[in-house]
This record gives C-alpha cells, structure tokens and sequence, in this order.
C-alpha cells in the first residue's frame, strides 16, 4: 500500500511528521493490505494561521483494487488527531465494505 501525502499552504508536511504518521496508518490499516493499492492523505488547517477549535483536517483517499474510491474526512483539534479520526472511519467503512463482498 502506497501513501501520499498532500498538505496545505499553511501545514508544514516535515519528513517526520510523515513518518509517524505513515506508521500510524500502516499500523491500522495493515489488515486492509489486500485490497488498498493507495491512500492520498491532505492535510489542512481550516483556519490558516489563528488557532481555533477543530480547526485541523484530514482527508483520506483510498484506492481500492477493482473498486471505486472511497473518501473520509475528520476535523480535530491537531493534526494527530484528525488523521486517527479519518483513519478510524476509513477503518469503519472498509468493514462495512468488505462485509458486502462477502454477503455476494
């Protein structure tokens, strides 16, 4: 599985940050190996430089092999927190996902 990461103008995308988080990711999602050929992950902040609330946003793309994309979206108060949201809905709806496929 291959992960992108895309960031905004206002989202420093440090090569640790993308490191931690593409671990927390394959870590997660690692069950999933089988049927994601690539994740887009865009990072945002919402608000540009002012601090607010749940200002920080995480959009996960998966491309699914012999499938149409899916996409989530979480909005958190960081951006660790975002993408463990987003990687927890994805998680969600894969399984929901792969539940259909076995049920034809």
């Amino acid at each position: 599985m291959k992960i992108q990461f895309n960031t905004g103008r206002n989202i420093t995308g440090s090569e640790k940050l993308k490191a931690s988080l593409t671990s927390l990711i394959s870590d997660e999602l690692s069950r999933f190996d089988d049927h994601i050929t690539r994740l887009e992950v865009h990072l945002s902040d919402e608000d540009s430089n002012k601090h607010g609330v749940n200002d920080q946003r995480c959009m996960i793309e998966a491309r699914l092999k012999g499938m149409k994309p899916i996409a989530v979206t979480n909005n958190a108060d960081t951006q660790e927190q975002a993408v463990t949201g987003a990687v927890d809905k994805l998680k969600s709806s894969l399984d929901t996902i792969k539940g259909r496929l076995r049920n034809y």
